[in-house]
């Protein structure tokens, strides 16, 4: 499919609708990302939730500044094709769950590496809709669900991309679900609404039972 940078480009079914992160979610991104490093001198520690102050020298130990961590992560997605790989479970579940629901990818990548991504996933068989954007995820995924009738979720690893999608779609299913098993201690417990998903079996269980509950609250609203 094509490449869409905004709500207004996705055409939707009649049907349920997932949102979805790629990094970390349907995408590997630390583990490929701490290797990318380890190849120039640099590692990735798990030490907090964060990108910043963990990266570190090989060579002395010295931590990595702002500028030169986001020059690194600028030449990592310039060549995500070549380390990014699929979450475990990712592709045949997506797939799978793609047969009774729309399924549109959502991710804060920068414009100039849409394309290498959008080859990537479809690579992979992920060829689902991709909205690629750096505004906040909570007011893209109400355009995109846009007060339907209809059951919608949306996944992420990251706490305040959720709640802004709690606030701008409050019935929306919430999933917080991450692949490195290192950095996941460090994450925020969910909050609120959130719900934590140990892997994508469990995405799929929560979400077909999320489903299941609206689509029959839709044919019986007295019930």
């Amino acid at each position: 499919m094509d490449m869409a940078t905004n709500a207004s480009q996705i055409r939707l079914g009649d049907r349920p609708l997932i949102v979805c992160d790629i990094d970390e979610v349907v995408l590997e991104f630390l583990s490929p990302f701490t290797a990318f490093l380890r190849s120039h001198s640099y590692d990735l520690l798990p030490r907090s939730f964060r990108l910043y102050g963990n990266i570190v020298s090989l060579l002395d130990g010295s931590e990595l500044d702002k500028a030169a961590v986001d020059s690194f992560e600028e030449v990592f997605f310039a060549n995500q094709h070549l380390w990014q790989t699929p979450a475990e479970r990712a592709v045949e579940t997506l797939r799978a769950l793609s047969d009774d629901a729309d399924v549109v990818f959502l991710t804060a990548m920068p414009p100039r590496h849409h394309a290498i991504r959008r080859k990537l996933l479809d690579q992979l068989d992920l060829s689902f809709d991709l909205i690629a954007t750096q505004e906040p995820k909570g007011p893209v995924v109400a355009r995109l669900h846009d007060r339907r009738s209809l059951p919608v979720a949306f996944i992420d690893d990251m706490q305040r991309n959720l709640l802004s999608v709690a606030d701008h779609v409050p019935e929306c299913l919430l999933l917080t679900m991450m692949a490195n098993a290192d950095f996941k201690p460090f994450a925020p417990p969910p909050v609120g609404s959130i719900v934590a998903a140990a892997g994508w079996e469990h995405a799929a269980d929560l979400l077909r039972a999320h489903f299941s509950a609206d689509i029959l609250k839709i044919a019986n609203p007295a019930a």
